[in-house]
């Protein structure tokens, strides 16, 4: 039962991104392991 007074929530203060896009019609070639998206950095 809640009751008058009760902390029933929190707040978190914390920065938000806020990426700029660009809108391309086609992407450039890159070569397979050229350490892209989800690159682990092995070879």
């Amino acid at each position: 039962t809640l009751q008058r007074g009760d902390r029933i929530a929190q707040l978190v203060v914390a920065p938000s991104a806020r990426p700029t896009l660009q809108v391309v019609s086609q992407l450039s070639p890159t070569e397979r392991g050229a350490g892209g998206f989800g690159s682990t950095g092995r070879q």
